[in-house]
């Protein structure tokens, strides 16, 4: 079996039958060509010694860039089992790279009321400064949606629905996905589209295109400094993280917010899950059956039971 024609032929599979994206494709692509140029152009034919032995090469690497080059492999040789290429999968029998997710930064609810008070000072008024009515929309679509930023700023002024409830948002892999607004969105949504040039093309426009990532991250930190917060601490990513930080406190189901993130897959929304602690720990302690046995009295029904599906 020759390696490249079979790489060729995974790749449109990932293509036509996964949806695969471009830099997902052209990732997948570098790793398998780099794995068959280590292994001579006899990948296909490799078996599980090979395979460890190739790994132990990627030990120079970061375990997360490890361990996805170990999952094109595995994609790889399984789709060469389906076809009936290989007898077998010798990728399974290799350990995945150990990574550890760093924990993503929070806002508390008091930094959060300090950028909106702050930002809705700024907008006040008969005849608010237009830049000032946008910035608050800005964060009220960061903080009430999760937009990423790549997705906020390259906002097609079509992307509004008639009733104005939801945002349809273009994000990772090129999927369309519907983000709802908040009243409090759409409020200040009202107030921008009344500032907003008739012609434009983008919700919110920049010279000939759009907004831009740098200069969102920059407005932003601006607003942090003004409201009195450490500018370092305030990013589009970080009031990312906390709309699904308090909504989970909040008691919000996590399938429900993977849909509104945009992941792919839940495991990059459990990240999550560390800032249910308290509530997990107070769920068991007052509502598991053992509890009640040890009282003798039924659990109080004040007390909010509802926790995130896994």
């Amino acid at each position: 079996m020759s390696d490249g024609p079979l790489i060729e032929r995974f790749l449109e599979m990932m293509a036509a039958e996964r949806g695969a994206s471009r830099n997902t494709l052209a990732a997948y692509r570098r790793d398998l060509e780099q794995a068959a140029e280590w292994t001579r152009g006899a990948l296909s034919d490799t078996d599980a010694v090979g395979l460890r032995k190739l790994m132990a090469d990627y030990h120079v690497l970061a375990a997360s860039s490890a361990a996805r080059k170990l999952s094109a492999l595995r994609q790889f040789f399984a789709f060469l089992l389906d076809e009936g290429e290989r007898a077998d999968n010798p990728a399974l029998d290799i350990a995945r790279p150990t990574t550890r997710r760093p924990l993503p930064r929070i806002l508390t609810h008091d930094d959060v009321n300090r950028l909106f008070a702050q930002a809705g000072e700024e907008a006040e008024g008969e005849a608010p400064p237009a830049a000032a009515v946008r910035m608050l929309l800005l964060l009220e679509l960061l903080y009430g949606s999760g937009l990423r930023a790549s997705e906020l700023v390259s906002l097609p002024r079509r992307a509004l629905t008639g009733e104005r409830e939801y945002l349809i948002v273009r994000g990772k892999g090129d999927k369309e996905r519907l983000v709802p607004l908040s009243e409090r969105s759409r409020a200040t949504l009202d107030r921008w589209i009344l500032l907003l040039a008739d012609g434009s093309l983008w919700l919110f426009p920049s010279g000939k295109a759009h907004l831009s990532r740098v200069r969102l991250f920059q407005m932003l930190r601006e607003l942090a400094a003004r409201a009195g917060l450490d500018p370092a601490g305030v990013s589009p990513h970080v009031l990312r993280h906390a709309f699904a930080t308090h909504l989970l406190e909040g008691g919000a189901d996590l399938r429900a917010l993977q849909l509104m993130l945009g992941h792919a897959d839940i495991a990059t929304t459990e990240i999550y899950t560390h800032v249910d602690s308290r509530r997990l720990v107070e769920l068991v302690n007052r509502r598991h059956p053992l509890a009640r046995m040890a009282t003798g009295h039924d659990a109080p029904p004040d007390v909010d039971v509802a926790a995130p599906s896994a």
